[in-house]
């Protein structure tokens, strides 16, 4: 699998930054992970994210739980979807779908960690192998 997480809006912190790195790091054994931060949406490089599924994490998309992601990307892999872009901060992006980490309201670095720590617990959960150490 390969995904590009863009993030839109306020600078993402140094501490979430490191954090989402770490993620990156740990994710690699399972997929192709890239992060991207933008200050509004007209700097994308949608010109080559066409071939993209595209999804929008926002308080306002459809809840999912740890294993409803585990079990989205599982359908993702058996229906040929290979390269997911997910949009964190920009609502108002043309997508396939929206989902949520949480009805709140979270600033984009928290938000981005989040997502990272989620996609990482999935992928173990797919694996069957122990999150916690």
């Amino acid at each position: 699998m390969n995904y590009k997480v863009y993030a839109i809006g306020n600078k993402v912190e140094k501490f979430y930054s490191d954090a989402i790195k770490e993620y990156q790091k740990r994710l690699s054994k399972f997929c192709n992970i890239t992060f991207s931060s933008y200050k509004n949406s007209q700097k994308l490089p949608f010109q080559d994210t066409d071939k993209y599924y595209k999804i929008v994490i926002s308080p306002a998309g459809k809840s999912l739980s740890s294993e409803e992601l585990a079990e989205k990307i599982k359908e993702f892999e058996l229906t040929g979807i290979t390269d997911i872009l997910m949009i964190i901060g920009n609502e108002k992006i043309h997508c396939n779908e929206t989902i949520s980490i949480s009805s709140m309201k979270m600033s984009l670095g928290l938000t981005s960690t989040i997502f990272f720590e989620q996609l990482y617990r999935a992928y173990k959960i797919l694996n069957n192998e122990p999150y916690h150490k």
